[in-house]
Protein backbone atom coordinates (compact mmCIF):
# COMPACT_ATOMS: atom_id res chain seq x y z
CA UNK A 1 0.00 0.00 0.00
CA UNK A 2 1.09 3.19 -1.31
CA UNK A 3 1.57 5.94 1.95
CA UNK A 4 1.39 10.03 1.43
CA UNK A 5 2.05 12.37 4.43
CA UNK A 6 1.88 16.34 4.00
CA UNK A 7 5.16 17.57 4.69
CA UNK A 8 6.11 21.29 5.30
CA UNK A 9 9.56 22.10 2.98
CA UNK A 10 11.18 24.55 1.73
CA UNK A 11 12.81 25.32 -1.61
CA UNK A 12 15.19 28.38 -0.65
CA UNK A 13 16.05 30.10 3.02
CA UNK A 14 14.05 33.01 3.47
CA UNK A 15 11.45 34.09 5.52
CA UNK A 16 8.50 32.27 6.77
CA UNK A 17 6.85 32.03 3.47
CA UNK A 18 8.77 30.01 1.73
CA UNK A 19 7.32 27.33 3.99
CA UNK A 20 5.32 24.90 1.60
CA UNK A 21 2.82 22.46 2.14
CA UNK A 22 3.62 19.65 -0.35
CA UNK A 23 2.50 15.69 -0.87
CA UNK A 24 5.06 13.20 -0.85
CA UNK A 25 5.27 9.29 -1.11
CA UNK A 26 6.72 8.03 2.08
CA UNK A 27 8.97 4.59 1.20
CA UNK A 28 8.40 1.20 2.65
CA UNK A 29 9.72 1.29 5.98
CA UNK A 30 13.42 0.12 7.06
CA UNK A 31 14.56 -2.39 9.38
CA UNK A 32 14.01 -0.50 12.94
CA UNK A 33 11.59 2.29 11.91
CA UNK A 34 8.60 3.12 12.44
CA UNK A 35 5.99 5.19 11.28
CA UNK A 36 3.96 7.62 13.28
CA UNK A 37 1.06 10.13 12.59
CA UNK A 38 1.54 12.88 14.04
CA UNK A 39 -0.79 15.07 15.97
CA UNK A 40 1.17 17.92 17.16
CA UNK A 41 4.08 19.58 16.66
CA UNK A 42 6.96 21.60 18.88
CA UNK A 43 8.01 24.84 17.46
CA UNK A 44 11.82 25.90 18.47
CA UNK A 45 13.80 28.89 17.67
CA UNK A 46 16.31 26.67 15.94
CA UNK A 47 13.75 26.02 13.14
CA UNK A 48 13.50 29.81 12.24
CA UNK A 49 17.25 30.60 12.07
CA UNK A 50 17.71 27.25 9.73
CA UNK A 51 15.09 28.64 7.32
CA UNK A 52 16.66 31.52 7.55
CA UNK A 53 20.00 30.36 6.39
CA UNK A 54 21.97 31.17 9.85
CA UNK A 55 21.92 28.50 11.89
CA UNK A 56 25.10 26.64 12.44
CA UNK A 57 24.47 23.82 9.66
CA UNK A 58 22.94 24.75 6.24
CA UNK A 59 19.94 23.15 5.26
CA UNK A 60 20.15 21.08 2.23
CA UNK A 61 17.95 23.06 -0.61
CA UNK A 62 15.96 22.47 -2.18
CA UNK A 63 13.35 20.27 -0.45
CA UNK A 64 14.50 20.49 3.32
CA UNK A 65 12.60 19.88 5.85
CA UNK A 66 12.50 21.08 9.50
CA UNK A 67 11.58 20.36 12.99
CA UNK A 68 12.88 18.38 15.76
CA UNK A 69 10.10 17.38 17.92
CA UNK A 70 6.59 15.79 18.11
CA UNK A 71 4.28 13.89 19.23
CA UNK A 72 1.55 10.96 17.77
CA UNK A 73 0.47 7.34 17.43
CA UNK A 74 2.78 4.78 16.33
CA UNK A 75 0.67 3.70 12.89
CA UNK A 76 3.51 0.59 12.01
CA UNK A 77 6.58 -0.59 12.98
CA UNK A 78 9.23 -2.12 10.57
CA UNK A 79 11.31 -4.99 11.21
CA UNK A 80 13.50 -5.52 14.12
CA UNK A 81 11.46 -3.16 16.38
CA UNK A 82 11.31 -4.05 19.77
CA UNK A 83 8.86 -2.26 22.31
CA UNK A 84 6.46 -0.02 19.96
CA UNK A 85 3.46 -1.47 18.96
CA UNK A 86 0.50 0.13 16.35
CA UNK A 87 -1.55 2.53 18.60
CA UNK A 88 1.18 3.62 20.54
CA UNK A 89 1.25 7.10 22.31
CA UNK A 90 4.74 8.48 21.81
CA UNK A 91 6.79 11.88 21.60
CA UNK A 92 9.45 12.06 18.84
CA UNK A 93 12.82 13.57 19.25
CA UNK A 94 14.58 13.54 15.53
CA UNK A 95 18.13 14.15 15.04
CA UNK A 96 19.71 17.65 14.96
CA UNK A 97 20.14 17.17 10.65
CA UNK A 98 17.04 18.70 9.85
CA UNK A 99 16.87 18.99 6.15
CA UNK A 100 16.18 14.97 5.85
CA UNK A 101 14.48 14.20 9.19
CA UNK A 102 12.45 17.09 9.86
CA UNK A 103 8.89 16.41 11.87
CA UNK A 104 7.34 18.97 10.45
CA UNK A 105 4.16 16.58 8.70
CA UNK A 106 1.51 14.91 9.07
CA UNK A 107 3.14 11.30 9.21
CA UNK A 108 6.64 10.68 9.35
CA UNK A 109 9.18 7.23 9.27
CA UNK A 110 11.80 7.67 12.06
CA UNK A 111 14.09 5.46 13.47
CA UNK A 112 12.37 3.39 16.33
CA UNK A 113 15.38 4.65 18.95
CA UNK A 114 13.68 8.18 18.30
CA UNK A 115 10.81 7.54 20.60
CA UNK A 116 9.79 8.08 24.37
CA UNK A 117 6.41 6.05 25.39
CA UNK A 118 4.09 9.08 26.18
CA UNK A 119 1.40 8.06 29.66
CA UNK A 120 -1.60 8.40 29.20
CA UNK A 121 -1.91 12.04 31.16
CA UNK A 122 0.20 13.53 28.74
CA UNK A 123 -1.51 14.81 26.14
CA UNK A 124 -0.28 15.51 22.38
CA UNK A 125 -0.07 19.24 22.99
CA UNK A 126 2.29 18.74 26.04
CA UNK A 127 4.30 15.37 24.33
CA UNK A 128 5.44 17.81 21.95
CA UNK A 129 6.29 20.87 23.62
CA UNK A 130 8.25 18.65 26.16
CA UNK A 131 10.91 17.27 25.83
CA UNK A 132 13.68 19.84 23.91
CA UNK A 133 13.43 22.46 25.97
CA UNK A 134 13.43 20.57 29.34
CA UNK A 135 16.26 18.50 28.26
CA UNK A 136 17.90 21.91 27.23
CA UNK A 137 17.77 23.01 30.65
CA UNK A 138 18.21 19.88 33.01
CA UNK A 139 21.31 19.24 30.83
CA UNK A 140 22.46 22.64 30.87
CA UNK A 141 21.70 23.27 34.91
CA UNK A 142 21.79 19.56 36.07
CA UNK A 143 24.49 17.94 34.13
CA UNK A 144 26.76 20.41 33.08
CA UNK A 145 25.91 23.53 36.29
CA UNK A 146 25.11 21.23 39.00
CA UNK A 147 22.61 23.80 40.88
CA UNK A 148 22.12 23.30 44.48
CA UNK A 149 19.22 24.57 46.87
CA UNK A 150 19.70 28.23 47.10
CA UNK A 151 22.24 29.19 44.01
CA UNK A 152 21.77 32.23 42.03
CA UNK A 153 20.50 31.25 38.54
CA UNK A 154 20.54 33.88 35.66
CA UNK A 155 18.11 32.83 33.22
CA UNK A 156 18.14 34.81 29.82
CA UNK A 157 15.43 34.81 27.46
CA UNK A 158 13.35 33.70 30.00
CA UNK A 159 9.80 33.72 28.42
CA UNK A 160 10.78 31.41 25.61
CA UNK A 161 10.18 27.47 25.99
CA UNK A 162 13.88 26.90 27.60
CA UNK A 163 13.45 29.53 29.61
CA UNK A 164 10.10 28.97 31.38
CA UNK A 165 11.36 25.70 31.21
CA UNK A 166 14.94 26.53 33.44
CA UNK A 167 12.55 28.83 35.50
CA UNK A 168 10.75 25.79 36.85
CA UNK A 169 13.74 23.36 36.99
CA UNK A 170 15.69 25.95 39.15
CA UNK A 171 12.84 25.69 41.31
CA UNK A 172 11.84 22.04 41.49
CA UNK A 173 15.88 21.94 42.52
CA UNK A 174 15.73 24.70 45.56
CA UNK A 175 17.32 27.16 44.04
CA UNK A 176 16.22 31.04 42.62
CA UNK A 177 15.80 31.65 38.84
CA UNK A 178 16.40 35.29 38.36
CA UNK A 179 14.24 36.00 34.62
CA UNK A 180 16.02 38.55 32.61
CA UNK A 181 13.67 39.87 29.88
CA UNK A 182 14.56 42.76 27.47
CA UNK A 183 12.05 45.00 28.93
CA UNK A 184 9.50 44.89 31.47
CA UNK A 185 6.77 44.22 29.21
CA UNK A 186 6.73 40.16 30.41
CA UNK A 187 7.73 40.73 34.10
CA UNK A 188 4.03 39.71 35.87
CA UNK A 189 3.81 37.05 33.50
CA UNK A 190 7.29 35.71 34.55
CA UNK A 191 6.69 36.59 38.16
CA UNK A 192 3.62 34.05 37.81
CA UNK A 193 5.41 31.62 35.86
CA UNK A 194 7.48 31.11 39.19
CA UNK A 195 10.78 33.48 38.43
CA UNK A 196 11.62 35.05 42.19
CA UNK A 197 13.00 38.08 40.46
CA UNK A 198 12.67 39.37 36.61
CA UNK A 199 15.31 42.03 35.69
CA UNK A 200 14.68 43.86 32.72
CA UNK A 201 18.13 44.20 30.34
CA UNK A 202 16.96 47.77 29.02
CA UNK A 203 16.84 49.24 32.34
CA UNK A 204 20.70 49.15 32.38
CA UNK A 205 22.90 47.74 35.13
CA UNK A 206 22.52 44.24 35.29
CA UNK A 207 25.25 43.28 37.15
CA UNK A 208 24.49 45.41 39.75
CA UNK A 209 20.92 44.33 40.25
CA UNK A 210 22.17 40.49 40.16
CA UNK A 211 24.84 40.94 43.01
CA UNK A 212 22.25 43.14 44.91
CA UNK A 213 20.03 40.13 44.91
CA UNK A 214 22.60 37.76 45.52
CA UNK A 215 23.88 39.68 48.58
CA UNK A 216 27.13 40.44 46.49
CA UNK A 217 27.88 37.45 45.27
CA UNK A 218 26.52 36.86 42.01
CA UNK A 219 24.64 34.63 40.30
CA UNK A 220 26.37 30.67 40.84
CA UNK A 221 25.44 29.73 37.20
CA UNK A 222 24.24 31.99 34.41
CA UNK A 223 22.16 30.40 31.56
CA UNK A 224 22.12 32.55 28.44
CA UNK A 225 20.73 32.37 24.73
CA UNK A 226 21.64 35.24 23.33
CA UNK A 227 24.95 35.46 23.56
CA UNK A 228 26.56 38.47 20.77
CA UNK A 229 28.50 41.72 22.13
CA UNK A 230 26.25 41.77 25.72
CA UNK A 231 28.41 38.94 26.56
CA UNK A 232 30.74 40.13 28.22
CA UNK A 233 28.58 42.39 30.10
CA UNK A 234 26.52 39.45 31.38
CA UNK A 235 29.97 38.03 32.35
CA UNK A 236 29.72 40.34 35.21
CA UNK A 237 26.88 39.26 36.81
CA UNK A 238 28.36 35.26 37.27
CA UNK A 239 30.17 34.94 41.16
CA UNK A 240 33.59 34.37 41.56
CA UNK A 241 34.34 30.69 39.75
CA UNK A 242 31.23 30.78 38.48
CA UNK A 243 29.71 29.03 35.56
CA UNK A 244 28.48 31.23 32.23
CA UNK A 245 26.80 28.66 30.23
CA UNK A 246 25.76 29.52 26.69
CA UNK A 247 23.15 27.77 24.77
CA UNK A 248 22.10 29.96 22.07
CA UNK A 249 22.73 33.20 19.89
CA UNK A 250 20.16 35.02 19.41
CA UNK A 251 22.29 37.60 18.87
CA UNK A 252 24.24 36.51 15.42
CA UNK A 253 26.44 38.90 16.04
CA UNK A 254 30.83 37.66 17.65
CA UNK A 255 30.61 37.36 21.60
CA UNK A 256 34.07 38.48 23.05
CA UNK A 257 35.38 36.00 25.25
CA UNK A 258 34.30 37.35 28.96
CA UNK A 259 37.96 38.12 30.27
CA UNK A 260 36.63 38.42 34.04
CA UNK A 261 38.49 35.29 35.06
CA UNK A 262 38.02 32.72 37.58
CA UNK A 263 35.34 32.23 35.34
CA UNK A 264 33.96 29.28 33.41
CA UNK A 265 32.40 29.12 29.93
CA UNK A 266 30.61 26.01 28.62
CA UNK A 267 28.55 26.19 24.89
CA UNK A 268 26.00 23.75 25.07
CA UNK A 269 24.13 21.93 23.04
CA UNK A 270 21.50 19.28 23.73
CA UNK A 271 22.66 16.76 22.24
CA UNK A 272 25.04 16.08 24.83
CA UNK A 273 22.56 14.21 26.68
CA UNK A 274 20.79 13.21 23.44
CA UNK A 275 23.66 11.01 22.27
CA UNK A 276 24.39 9.52 25.57
CA UNK A 277 22.22 6.77 26.88
CA UNK A 278 23.17 7.01 30.17
CA UNK A 279 22.54 11.20 30.60
CA UNK A 280 19.53 10.80 28.55
CA UNK A 281 18.48 7.90 31.10
CA UNK A 282 18.87 10.35 33.94
CA UNK A 283 17.26 13.09 31.87
CA UNK A 284 14.00 11.00 31.73
CA UNK A 285 13.54 10.17 35.32
CA UNK A 286 14.33 13.99 36.30
CA UNK A 287 11.18 15.15 34.05
CA UNK A 288 9.11 12.38 34.83
CA UNK A 289 9.57 12.73 38.34
CA UNK A 290 9.08 16.64 37.83
CA UNK A 291 5.71 16.03 35.54
CA UNK A 292 4.32 13.42 38.41
CA UNK A 293 4.86 16.16 41.08
CA UNK A 294 3.57 18.44 39.17
CA UNK A 295 6.31 21.19 39.48
CA UNK A 296 7.27 20.55 35.11
CA UNK A 297 5.17 21.51 33.01
CA UNK A 298 4.88 23.18 29.62
CA UNK A 299 3.72 26.50 29.39
CA UNK A 300 2.09 26.81 26.05
CA UNK A 301 1.70 30.23 24.54
CA UNK A 302 -0.31 29.51 21.71
CA UNK A 303 -1.50 26.53 19.28
CA UNK A 304 -1.81 26.70 15.02
CA UNK A 305 -2.99 24.60 12.84
CA UNK A 306 -0.47 22.64 10.40
CA UNK A 307 -2.34 24.81 7.61
CA UNK A 308 -1.10 27.81 8.86
CA UNK A 309 2.47 27.12 9.55
CA UNK A 310 3.81 30.59 7.83
CA UNK A 311 1.52 32.58 10.21
CA UNK A 312 3.01 30.31 13.48
CA UNK A 313 6.22 30.83 12.00
CA UNK A 314 5.93 34.35 12.12
CA UNK A 315 5.14 34.63 15.81
CA UNK A 316 7.86 32.64 16.88
CA UNK A 317 9.85 35.22 15.60
CA UNK A 318 7.71 38.06 17.09
CA UNK A 319 9.06 37.83 20.42
CA UNK A 320 5.40 38.11 21.77
CA UNK A 321 4.97 34.73 22.53
CA UNK A 322 5.37 33.33 26.37
CA UNK A 323 6.01 29.57 26.11
CA UNK A 324 5.99 27.26 23.56
CA UNK A 325 4.43 27.42 20.20
CA UNK A 326 2.58 24.23 19.06
CA UNK A 327 1.34 22.98 15.76
CA UNK A 328 -1.82 20.64 15.83
CA UNK A 329 -2.74 18.19 12.30
CA UNK A 330 -6.11 17.20 11.74
CA UNK A 331 -6.41 13.77 9.97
Amino acid sequence: MTIHARVVRFHEIGGPDVLKIEEVRLDPLGPGEVRVRIDAIGLNRAEALFRAGTYYYQPTLPGSRLGVEAAGTVEEVGREVAGFAPGDAVSVISDQEMSHHGLYADRVHVPAQSLLPRPATVDAITGAALWTTYLTAYGALVEVGRVNPGDGVVITAASSGVGLAAIQLVNHLGAVPIAVTRTDAKSARLLRAGAAHVLAANQGDLAGRVHAITGGQGARVVFDAVGGPALSDLAQTVAADGLLIVYGWLDPRPAPLPMNWPITVHGFNVDLITSDPARMTRARAFIEAGLRAGTLKPVIDRTFELANIVEAHRHLESNAQTGKIVVTVQH
